[in-house]
């Protein structure tokens, strides 16, 4: 088998147990928690780590931002062998007792991404695997890091309805999306973001097991600046601690899923 388009990785440059990350320049900073790690690919939006923490083989490889990027991800990485996927990232939320800095784990996903709609159809669910939300519970209680369990959306865009600052509009669709967003607060969904959606409808639909995580980064019915509108740049809390607490508990979550398979198979 030749080397995957994207991903540029060949069968034994991944281990079964991967971690998503969105943003290329984390896949680093989650490889340094690791008692070993080797750069195996770097190609487009795609970075890949392969190495061992704390006994177990592991692999880090960036997705890119949304569903489509991230479903190319998916195929390559099951191809050569990827058999368990947890998407680590950041997220808003429209839950006020979810704080920026808490960490939401994703049961499921709301379909409002298109390319899950190339794999299933809107009434296919796209939900976690058990086994890796309890180990994420898990490793987030061993940890001590406040967390949520609950339901994302997943969108394709990012700014799409938002108001730009100074109090226009990106586009004509709009008069209508606040009251969305309520909505979503009033059906409990915890968490918005790009990603989770297309990775939990791929892995059910190949029977792959895959979960989600991510650190709150907003609450996007309350935008702290530019009088009510959405800017990303000055409204997102991602310091540098939330994103090393997410890398290392999406590693111990990991860890104990190879533990969990090792007592199975012996």
């Amino acid at each position: 088998m030749p080397k995957q388009c994207h991903i540029q990785l060949d069968k034994g440059d991944c281990a079964p147990y991967v971690l998503l990350p969105g943003d290329p320049g984390r896949v680093a900073l989650v490889a340094g928690l690791w008692d070993e790690a080797h750069m195996m690919a770097e190609n487009r939006e795609y970075v890949t780590y392969t190495g061992v923490y704390k006994g177990m083989p592991i692999t880090c490889t960036s997705t890119g931002i949304g569903a489509t990027s991230t479903a190319i991800a998916m195929e390559e990485l099951a191809r050569v062998g990827a058999k368990t996927f947890l998407r680590i990232g950041t997220c808003g939320t429209f839950q006020d007792q979810v704080k920026n800095g808490d960490i939401v784990i994703f049961d499921s996903a709301a379909r409002y991404d298109g390319a899950s709609r190339a794999y299933a159809p809107l009434e296919y669910p796209a939900v976690a695997h058990y086994d890796v939300v309890k180990a994420c519970i898990q490793a987030a209680e061993s940890l001590g890091i406040p967390h949520h369990v609950g339901t994302t959306r997943t969108h394709d865009g990012l700014y799409a309805r938002q108001p730009k600052p100074g109090g226009s509009f990106n586009n004509y669709w709009q008069s209508d999306w606040a009251n969305h967003y309520e909505d979503l607060k009033r059906m409990n969904i915890v968490a918005s973001e790009n990603e989770a959606a297309v990775i939990l409808v791929q892995a059910k639909l190949w029977g792959l097991r895959a979960g989600g995580m991510a650190v709150s980064v907003i609450n996007v019915l309350k935008p702290s600046e530019n009088e009510g509108s959405y800017d990303p740049q000055k409204d997102f809390d991602q310091s540098s601690e939330n994103i090393r607490r997410m890398a290392l508990m999406g590693s111990e979550t990991l860890r104990l899923l190879y533990e969990m398979d090792m007592k199975s198979a012996s």
